[in-house]
C-alpha cells in the first residue's frame, strides 16, 4: 500500500477549478501533482508555483500551467510533505533540500496541505535532523555558532560533494534529539548572520492528511 500516494491523491480533492496552488517537493508532493496532472487533463484549470526545478519539471510534463509570484501575490492552496509533524502540527521540512523556497509558498497561502504516511507523526519534533539553509561565505563560523545553540551540525554531503540547494546555499543537517520549544528554536535560529532559513515550519498547517498501512486516511486540524 503506497500510503504517500492515497494520502496525496485525497489533499487534490481539496483543489478547485481557478484556484493557484502551490506545489511541494519531494516523493510526497511527487503523487500529488501527478494526480493534479490527471485532474488538468479531464478539464481542471488551476495555476501552480513550484518550490522546486524538479516539481517545476514535474509539473510542466503533466501540462500543468505555471506563474511566477510577479503575476501572483497570493496562492490558495499549498500540498506538501514534511519530514516531522507534531501534536501541533508544526513541521521539520527540508529532508529534501527545498525548505526555503517551500516556506516562501506555504507563507503566501491561504492554506497549507500536509500529506504524510504514519511514520512522520510525532510527539515532539527533533529526532529527524532540522534542515537549517547557510550562504556559503563563512559557512565554517555560521556552522558553530549553529554547535552553540546545542546541536550536532553536520554540512549535507552528495557523493562526497557538498550540496547545493536551488539557491545556491548549503544546507547543514542539525541533530538535536528533541526540541522543546519550536517557535523559539527557529527565532533563535533566523538570529544567526549566514543563516537563510530552517526548516520548522510553526503555526503554517491548515490540515495534515496521514496514510495508514492499512489504507485507511485521517485528517488532522489545529
Amino acid at each position: 500500500m503506497d500510503t504517500k500516494r492515497i494520502a496525496a491523491e485525497r489533499a487534490v480533492d481539496y483543489i478547485q477549478d481557478g484556484m493557484v496552488v502551490g506545489l511541494g517537493t519531494g516523493s510526497t508532493a511527487y503523487w500529488a501533482i501527478q494526480k493534479l496532472g490527471l485532474k488538468v487533463q479531464e478539464g481542471l484549470r488551476i495555476k501552480a508555483i513550484a518550490t522546486s526545478i524538479q516539481s517545476e519539471e514535474l509539473a510542466r510534463e503533466l501540462g500543468v500551467s505555471l506563474v511566477s509570484f510577479s503575476e501572483m501575490n497570493e496562492i490558495d492552496i499549498t500540498i506538501d510533505g514534511a519530514d516531522e509533524v507534531d501534536q501541533e502540527l508544526n513541521l521539520i521540512k527540508g529532508g529534501g533540500g527545498a525548505l526555503l523556497r517551500e516556506k516562501i509558498v506555504a507563507a503566501a497561502s491561504k492554506q497549507l496541505i500536509v500529506i504524510v504516511d504514519e511514520s512522520k507523526l510525532v510527539k515532539r519534533l527533533g529526532a529527524f535532523p532540522l534542515p537549517v539553509e547557510i550562504v556559503p561565505f563563512g559557512h565554517e563560523v555560521t556552522i558553530k555558532k549553529l554547535y552553540d545553540l546545542g546541536c550536532e551540525p553536520r554540512l549535507r554531503q552528495i557523493n562526497n560533494e557538498t550540496y547545493i540547494t536551488d539557491n545556491s546555499n548549503y544546507i547543514v543537517d542539525c541533530h538535536f534529539g528533541h526540541i522543546e520549544d519550536p517557535q523559539q528554536l527557529h527565532n533563535k535560529l533566523n538570529l544567526i548572520p549566514g543563516v537563510v532559513d530552517n526548516g520548522l515550519f510553526v503555526n503554517m498547517t491548515s490540515r495534515v492528511v496521514v496514510g495508514y498501512q492499512g489504507g485507511e486516511i485521517s485528517e488532522l486540524e489545529k
